[in-house]
């Protein structure tokens, strides 16, 4: 369930019937088909955190809502001709980050590639990490910055996963955008069903996947960048380049289906208000 199409309509009773929707299919596991597709004891402490997920992407605001499907527009509109140039070095998809940052430039947003860095400290192993951010000043003088990750599910992938923590896995949005704190609130529920699909597995938790590594990619030092070293490619492009235009196509297809699903989710949630007016109009 995803409140997007609720903000769509502007309606209350369309509001109503969301969270109907989200009490009756995302919470009780003891009602819920779902928990005998596990065997394991763990399952119904995943499918409570599926329904945080749910409950966290039905909290977004307006302004996340509308960057939302913008930046899932642009990015459709993105084909791999838009891909003629990768960074000194392995491309590692920033070309797909600064097109889309072209392009949210050119629609007037203040937006940048932002590249954080940080050093390893305790358990916590050092790296790097790009991601896309825009900052908005109307809100404060420092300005408010809005997070873009393209590639948002890849963070969270773990080994021999059970079934119920790839449908949590699956249940994210393809392209997060939103702000940090918002960014916190998925980040703590996917360390925790890792946490508990891995342990039904006996593993453990490997480093890369803790929470204080999760947020050392949003969190620590960047520097922002509105254009990338440029190296034209002549010919035939490079076997990184490949990559990311096989990457583009997958992503847009995710954000393709993503779409669909929500449009055809709208439509029976907007039928079924619809026939609970009928109800209340009946004598």
């Amino acid at each position: 369930m995803d409140c997007r199409v609720y903000a769509a309509s502007g309606d209350p009773w369309l509001q109503t019937a969301m969270v109907s929707d989200f009490l009756e299919n995302g919470s009780s596991c003891g009602a819920d088909s779902r928990c005998s597709s596990d065997s394991d004891s763990g399952f119904c402490e995943l499918a409570n955190l599926a329904d945080k997920i749910s409950y966290d992407k039905v909290l977004l605001d307006q302004h996340g809502i509308d960057m939302l499907s913008v930046v899932n527009s642009l990015i459709v509109s993105i084909n791999s001709k838009d891909l003629d140039f990768i960074r000194c070095g392995s491309c590692n998809a920033s070309c797909i980050r600064f097109s889309l940052v072209k392009r949210l430039r050119l629609a007037g947003y203040d937006a940048a590639v932002c590249i954080s860095k940080w050093q390893g400290s305790g358990k916590v192993p050092g790296g790097d990490h790009e991601y896309i951010d825009i900052i908005n000043y109307s809100g404060s003088a420092s300005g408010d910055r809005l997070i873009i990750d393209i590639d948002f599910r890849s963070h969270f992938e773990i080994a021999r996963a059970v079934p119920s923590y790839n449908r949590i896995l699956n249940s994210l949005p393809v392209v997060f955008v939103g702000s940090l704190s918002k960014l916190k609130q998925f980040l703590q529920v996917m360390v925790e069903a890792a946490k508990s699909s891995l342990k039904q597995n006996s593993m453990p938790l490997p480093p890369w996947r803790s929470l204080a590594y999760l947020q050392s990619k949003w969190h620590s030092p960047y520097q922002r960048l509105v254009r990338p070293d440029l190296q034209t490619i002549s010919g035939s492009l490079s076997f990184e380049h490949k990559r990311c235009v096989g990457h583009l196509n997958r992503l847009k297809s995710l954000i393709q289906f993503e779409m669909e699903t929500e449009r055809t989710h709208l439509k029976k949630v907007t039928s079924r208000v619809k026939v609970d007016r009928w109800r209340l109009r009946t004598p």
